[in-house]
């Protein structure tokens, strides 16, 4: 796909694509993040717009050139850092405030999958957040849907869903890592002494 071509979904320049993005950021529900991991990151348009929220980044791709391509976009942004890393194996170290899995994993077969799944569940530090956000009709090249995903984000244990949007064209939800006690982390609003 990234033979000839930088950007060959024309990420930075559909409306679809800056749409998603705003949503994306929007289902967010902290202004900041200290640190976050977005695996998949194509050519880092995306990771240019988390940027802006997160203290420190990391992006990721297995594809080697989409990588350079999301570094070299990216160049004026020395707390975001560039890897090459093939999931699940290369899974990095430390924990995580915020995971985004943005049209990535369905691409999975099922025991793949669960393994990312749990690798970002168990990477988050309690009231951490996962977004996942993917394209809801079929493609060839896709194991599944946005929506045949369900099944799977729902089995995630120590997770608490908190958000989910149903666009006719993409499935977003969002979900926070249970406290160390179990309990729930604060809302968005309850963080601020709203209630």
């Amino acid at each position: 796909m990234y033979a000839g071509t930088e950007d060959p979904w024309n990420l930075a320049g559909r409306w679809y694509e800056q749409r998603k993005y705003a949503l994306t950021l929007g289902a967010l529900p902290h202004q900041r993040f200290r640190r976050a991991f977005e695996p998949g990151c194509s050519v880092g348009v995306l990771t240019g717009l988390l940027a802006g929220r997160c203290q420190e980044l990391l992006a990721a791709d297995r594809v080697a050139s989409a990588v350079d391509a999301a570094r070299a976009r990216n160049r004026d942004l020395p707390h975001v850092a560039f890897r090459h890393l093939v999931l699940p194996d290369d899974w990095p170290g430390g924990g995580f405030d915020l995971i985004v899995l943005s049209e990535l994993l369905y691409y999975f077969d099922d025991a793949t999958l669960r393994t990312v799944l749990d690798r970002a569940a168990h990477s988050l530090e309690p009231g951490g957040t996962l977004l996942t956000v993917h394209w809801d009709h079929p493609v060839p090249d896709h194991v599944r849907t946005g929506r045949e995903l369900d099944p799977f984000l729902d089995a995630l244990e120590g997770m608490s869903p908190q958000l989910r949007l149903d666009d006719p064209d993409f499935v977003l939800r969002t979900f926070r890592r249970r406290l160390a006690d179990g309990g729930e982390a604060p809302s968005t609003a309850a963080a601020e002494g709203l209630v």
